[in-house]
């Protein structure tokens, strides 16, 4: 098979890259990536080794596997402990990680053939090898899979290694977005692959206990409640850390943890824009922002026949004022979203239904709907109140606010909300397959680098994937099936903008906003990339001033 660059070259700059679509634990303008408004200091001095840095967060982990996480909160842990053939950089390009360069491809677009660095260890001293690259890709395939993910690796027919150092992917039709789904954590088959694939996503000896990986930190503890604790791999590739440790350090809610930054206790923050005010006090601090990739929704449950009509969620999103929410709770360091993609993304679409704050509009539109006001003012229907609940996670008080506020907002149409909060993982166990026990959640989606809306929106996805509002729609199905098999950029966007004008109309979810994404750092930290997608982007190269 003849390498083929300029195909390569044309498919690379497609793609535009994908990690993982995740939900972010803890987002009108033309197409654009923002650059970063950094206020930090320029790092000062020659890189020092040492230390431990501490990261605050108020979202603790689930599972240390990215073949099953679905949360940043897991994330931000996989990011430091596997390694991936390939990633991605702060401008969103794909690049080698494992892999010396990017994929050779054959010029029918359907073997993309990766060769590895040598010399890559996991930390338990054994080489990776095109052995463990077949094997963590084979379990997408397996018909035991139990993860979110099959659906992303249909147009994989085989993945082989075809020497020590050499991995080929075999596709049954060309993928427009396979080179960003080349970027998983490596697994160690000699660790794994006495588990059957069926048990692999309850396998707590690896995924919670002592996950072993190839990148830069290896796990040492996690107690919950408290701390997980990672320390440098010394064998690691690209050359060991700066840093002797990384501990991030659990506080309940973002309050909590401006306390533990304010006295010096963590070193690190995601910063919730109802603290901004405080941090940007803090002279031992730094501030970062990012346009993050991301955007912040109330999703409906569509099982549930309260959300089944159209007419109802367009009158839930016009009773809601979104322009509010934006310059309020997120302090106008947001723009209201009215579609399910970035504008960081060359697939964006702007030119799609608006369902602005219109609260006599959502009323008549109820009507239509055939919901009524009862006796105590709350709309009825064949004997039905009109009356659901808004879910969220605890330690989220952006969430918090914005299920109260919508609460308020709809109780001004007729509508009885009660906005609650959970903890992290029961949560997650409440909204997600195959539970999808709630009515309507407010949540974000971390996206993808390619805009390609299958792993959300396809209904294919309702049993045991990321659809969780259960939508169908039999014309973004066939968009979705149809998006990944167009090469040339301009005639998928197009295509895509369909599927948004559709998503937009339909309304499946609220869209809120996209938000701006605030970093506090302590001044002793050097070497930070704010990344659009990524929390805790190449903390390898960080360094403390000590």
């Amino acid at each position: 098979m003849l390498k083929n660059k300029s195909y390569f070259t044309m498919l690379s700059l497609l793609l535009m890259v994908s990690l993982f679509l995740v939900a972010c634990g803890g987002n009108n303008a033309a197409p654009q990536t923002e650059t970063n408004e950094n206020t930090a200091d320029q790092p000062t001095g020659e890189p020092q080794f040492g230390g431990n840095l501490i990261l605050g967060t108020s979202g603790e982990p689930v599972i240390f596997n990215e073949l099953y996480s679905t949360d940043t909160a897991s994330g931000d842990i996989t990011d430091l402990v596997f390694v991936g053939l390939t990633g991605t950089n702060e401008n969103l390009e794909v690049i080698p990680v494992v892999a010396k360069d990017l994929a050779e491809i054959s010029e029918d677009g359907l073997e993309w053939t990766f060769h590895m660095h040598e010399g890559v260890l996991f930390h338990d001293g054994v080489e990776v090898t095109a052995e463990d690259v077949a094997f963590t890709y084979s379990i997408f395939k397996h018909e035991d899979y139990t993860g979110p993910r099959a659906g992303s690796f249909t147009a994989l027919e085989k993945v082989e290694a075809i020497d020590t150092y050499t991995v080929k992917f075999t596709l049954n039709e060309a993928d427009a977005r396979f080179g960003t789904l080349t970027g998983y954590g490596i697994l160690p088959k000699h660790l794994l692959e006495h588990v059957p694939v069926a048990d692999l996503e309850e396998y707590r000896e690896f995924n919670i206990d002592k996950p072993i990986g190839a990148g830069p930190f290896k796990f040492v503890s996690w107690t919950t409640g408290q701390n997980l604790v990672l320390e440098a791999n010394e064998e690691y590739f690209e050359g060991r850390p700066y840093l002797d440790n990384v501990t991030f350090r659990f506080a309940s809610d973002s309050n909590a943890l401006v306390l533990l930054l304010e006295t010096g206790d963590i070193h690190h923050m995601i910063v919730p824009t109802t603290e901004l005010a405080t941090v940007e006090y803090y002279d031992h601090v730094n501030l970062h922002s990012t346009l993050a990739l991301r955007y912040d929704y109330i999703g409906w449950n569509l099982a549930r026949p309260l959300f089944e009509d159209k007419k109802v969620r367009q009158a839930l999103t016009h009773a809601i004022d979104r322009q509010e929410i934006a310059e309020t709770i997120m302090e106008g360091n947001a723009t209201v979203a009215h579609a399910p993609v970035s504008p960081l993304s060359w697939a964006y679409n702007d030119n799609v239904a608006k369902f602005d704050y219109d609260p006599e509009k959502a009323k008549q539109l109820l009507a239509e709907a055939g919901w009524e006001p009862g006796s105590d003012g709350i709309l009825q229907k064949d004997g039905e109140r009109f009356s659901f609940t808004i879910l969220s996670n605890s330690g989220n008080v952006v969430r918090r606010d914005i299920g109260i506020i919508a609460q308020q907002y709809l109780a001004q149409v007729g509508i009885e909300v009660k906005a609650e909060q959970m903890e992290w993982g029961a949560f997650l166990d409440k909204i997600n397959a195959p539970n999808f026990d709630f009515d309507a959640v407010v949540m974000a989606w971390g996206l993808a680098l390619d805009p390609d809306p299958s792993a959300i929106w396809h209904s294919k996805e309702i049993e045991n994937g990321l659809n969780r509002s259960a939508y169908r729609n039999d014309r973004v199905d066939e968009i979705a099936d149809l998006n990944t098999k167009i090469i040339d950029q301009t005639e998928r966007a197009a295509l895509l903008a369909e599927a948004w004008e559709i998503l937009a109309e339909e309304q499946p979810y609220t869209y809120l906003f996209y938000p701006q994404q605030f970093v506090a750092l302590s001044k002793q930290v050097q070497g930070f990339t704010h990344h659009p997608r990524i929390d805790m982007y190449k903390v390898n190269e960080w360094w403390l001033n000590q």
